[in-house]
């Protein structure tokens, strides 16, 4: 580990060795997908209703109020104090499920985790500190691969030791409380990053000349990928050579740098739609994985007959993964046909969605998660890519802040109008079909879109066809013609 820790050429090997066993043990917890049979258990006891409208909602909260400050204080304090605080805050999340009692106990539980999910914009920015950009795309890979076979390992485990060994929903969480405390000691060997994306990054005081005319890459991608370093000189001014800012100076700094960014980013057509479209179906993808184990008790009660909890989450997750990679080898011209991908995908997500709602066979229901979080898996992949392929690293670091954070404004107004007894407290069958709905509209919303882009695409060709400047050439010469 040392010579990893010294050798220059190998630098990135160390912080990425450890970070990806960080991530690995912080979602190897097997019991996630046993969550609602666990407190329904007669040692927690809690009520489906008790979780639907007290427990779970915290979560969303939570994650809403804390998402701020905390992606402020993660650029601020330099990434690895941050992921240590995250994964305290694991530890205290499965101590708290593992020996706390009543609703007001899970409800703390809710809270800390959505501490947890803040806090997980550390994991993905500290590795753009502390490696150099050219292992970016391997390193980002890495991370986001180990977390994901982490996930389904752990939802695997959990099914056979379930259904074969007949083990406790009490021993998966001791063996989660195991696997995140082990995340906590690994964050401890995480080197400090000198510099951060903003608040630590030094100032550019020059701007690179633009590439001469010749070369074809687009002003929207030359805009991408300027540093976002530059001073707001209309805000305030350079500084002098020498002269150290003061913090607040410093803040204010950074976020009129944010915000001139935001402006600029969201100023390209392409980027706001995929941008609308992941903040909604992100929305949505979280109340769903939020509340879908009340559904699946609610179809099949626990008691009655065998759980598949973690079978189905490892399958979906297993499946996303798949037509995720397969994108890969896909070639379609998502400037042309993104809007209509957007809107098949909605649809099918809106349909899987509302199968699960109408149909009383468990099976049924489970198959229809399996097409939900699968389509989600794969659309997602292509809005990632689709959103940060013109940016630089620090500009979609702060347009998937702004997209998060928008989604959890939306998931919180659905969780306060559909499922929060001081709204609707809506049963949690009719809960999926206002789920569905919602994805139905968003299906008939990029629906629209691409009619209008491909019909824009239609009339651009028939203008620019031989026939058509055939056409227009005659015209032109008979007004001419009659003009003398």
């Amino acid at each position: 580990m040392n010579c990893l820790r010294t050798s220059p050429s190998d630098s990135w090997i160390y912080p990425t060795v450890i970070l990806c066993l960080y991530g690995y043990f912080s979602m190897m917890r097997p019991s996630e997908p046993f969550l609602i049979p666990y407190l329904s258990v007669p040692n927690k006891n809690l009520t489906s209703t008790q979780i639907t409208n007290e427990v779970l909602p915290v979560w969303t909260y939570s994650y809403l109020v804390l998402l701020f400050p905390v992606f402020v204080l993660t650029d601020y304090l330099r990434y690895k104090p941050v992921i240590v605080l995250q994964g305290i805050s694991f530890v205290v999340t499965w101590l708290l499920l593992l020996f706390g009692q009543g609703v007001m106990a899970m409800q703390v539980v809710e809270f800390v985790f959505g501490m947890v999910s803040a806090t997980e914009v550390a994991y993905y920015a500290y590795i753009y500190s502390v490696v150099s950009p050219e292992h970016y795309q391997r390193v980002s890979g890495y991370c986001r691969s180990v977390t994901l076979v982490a996930y389904t390992t752990a939802s695997v485990l959990a099914q056979l030791l379930v259904s074969l060994g007949n083990l406790s929903y009490f021993y998966l969480n001791v063996i989660s409380l195991v696997s995140v405390s082990m995340a906590f000691l690994f964050s401890l060997f995480l080197p400090m990053p000198k510099k951060s994306m903003f608040f630590h990054a030094k100032p550019k005081r020059e701007t690179p000349e633009k590439p001469p005319e010749q070369d074809p890459v687009p002003q929207e991608t030359w805009q991408g990928q300027k540093s976002s370093y530059q001073e707001p000189v209309t805000i305030l001014g350079n500084l002098e050579d020498g002269e150290k800012s003061s913090p607040a100076h410093e803040a204010v700094r950074v976020f009129a740098q944010w915000f001139q960014d935001l402006k600029e980013c969201y100023s390209s057509e392409r980027l706001r739609y995929w941008s609308l479209w992941w903040a909604l179906a992100t929305a949505g993808f979280n109340q769903v994985l939020n509340y879908v184990q009340i559904l699946w008790e609610y179809k099949a009660p626990f008691q009655d007959s065998e759980v598949y909890n973690g079978a189905v989450e490892a399958t979906a997750t297993f499946g996303g993964a798949v037509a995720a990679f397969a994108v890969g080898y896909v070639k379609v011209n998502w400037d042309l046909l993104g809007e209509l991908a957007l809107a098949v995908f909605s649809v099918i997500n809106a349909g899987s969605l509302l199968l699960m709602h109408y149909t009383l066979n468990i099976w049924v229901c489970y198959t229809g998660y399996l097409i939900f979080k699968s389509s989600y898996m794969l659309l997602i992949t292509i809005a990632v890519f689709q959103i940060v392929v013109n940016l630089s690293v620090e500009r979609y670091a702060l347009v998937f802040g702004m997209d998060t954070f928008i989604a959890l404004v939306i998931q919180t107004i659905m969780t306060v109008i559909v499922v929060d007894q001081r709204g609707l407290n809506l049963p949690i069958s009719i809960q999926f079909l206002v789920y569905g709905s919602y994805f139905a509209v968003i299906a008939g919303i990029f629906l629209i879109r691409s009619m209008y882009i491909l019909y824009s695409a239609k009339c651009r060709k028939e203008v620019q066809s031989p026939a058509a400047i055939q056409r227009l050439a005659k015209e032109e010469i008979q007004t001419v013609s009659t003009k003398l």
